[in-house]
């Protein structure tokens, strides 16, 4: 699971996280032939789209010419809807599917692995953007996830084990993570309670925002409109995240946002760690 770099003596772990609005169609785009050139030590997929019996081998645990992906997914109740995975090199001492809420749960929104140093959740947070009904939905999702968190953070500094967060999180944090900040203060997405959530989550609970850190200046869009061409001109919102205990996000080098294929409406977020 870990890379040796003989000139610097450091080990690194490469975690990737992304959107594939739908994991066939991922794969029909060349998503798994790019992660063929990552060497990725974990990554974390959300809106797989997708239910268990569909699921071929190709998808289920993909092979790259360095090793072959152990596959580990939560499927919504709903077809097409929703849905998560993560990717492993190596067999997780634990996995566990959902965050014991049945309303949430149903959807297929979240799950976590726990390997030798990190434990890693892949989360695929509500959207409200559809109106109010779902938008109260996310309000409910925020409230019962965030004392989840606090338990696995407790969980995580006892068993000496990093906590990283990644996944569609649904909210841009500050105006730097969007393009049109000022015509979207009462979107879906950036309103004050959802921004205001994250900021406790950051402040209270001692979150770390790996790419905000690394790059305080760098807007580091990874989702845009398919409407208007925002994507061919950057028009574009930060949603995607690795957020990471504090010491964990300790260790975090470099990252970045591929854009050269465009696999969904969304671009992968790549962060490299020493461990």
């Amino acid at each position: 699971m870990i890379q040796t770099v003989s000139h610097t003596y450091l080990i690194f772990m490469k975690i990737i996280t992304a959107n594939l609005n739908g994991i066939r169609s991922a794969h029909t785009k060349g998503f798994f032939t790019w992660l063929n050139t990552q060497q990725a030590d974990v990554v974390c997929v959300q809106e797989t789209k997708i239910q268990a019996v569909q699921m071929s081998e190709a998808l289920l645990n993909p092979t790259t010419e360095t090793c072959q992906y152990i596959g580990h997914f939560y499927y919504a109740q709903k077809a097409g809807y929703s849905g998560v995975g993560i990717y492993t090199k190596i067999m997780p001492d634990a996995v566990k599917i959902g965050f014991d809420n049945g309303e949430f749960d149903a959807e297929g929104r979240v799950i976590q692995v726990d390997l030798p140093e990190v434990t890693v959740i892949s989360a695929y947070f509500p959207s409200g953007s559809s109106g109010d009904v779902r938008q109260a939905a996310k309000f409910r999702f925020l409230a019962a996830f965030l004392p989840h968190l606090k338990q696995l953070q407790i969980r995580c500094k006892t068993e000496k084990r990093g906590l990283v967060l990644c996944g569609d999180i649904n909210i841009a944090h500050q105006n730097i993570d969007l393009k049109n900040w000022k015509s979207n203060l009462k979107s879906s997405g950036f309103t004050p309670e959802e921004r205001a959530w994250f900021t406790h989550m950051l402040t209270q609970e001692s979150m770390v925002d790996i790419w905000r850190t690394l790059y305080p200046n760098e807007a580091g869009y990874t989702w845009w409109s398919n409407r208007g061409g925002a994507y061919q001109n950057n028009v574009g919102w930060r949603i995607d995240y690795q957020l990471c205990s504090a010491d964990f996000a300790a260790k975090a080098r470099h990252a970045s946002i591929y854009k050269a294929q465009k696999f969904s409406d969304h671009a992968p977020l790549i962060v490299e760690y020493t461990v």
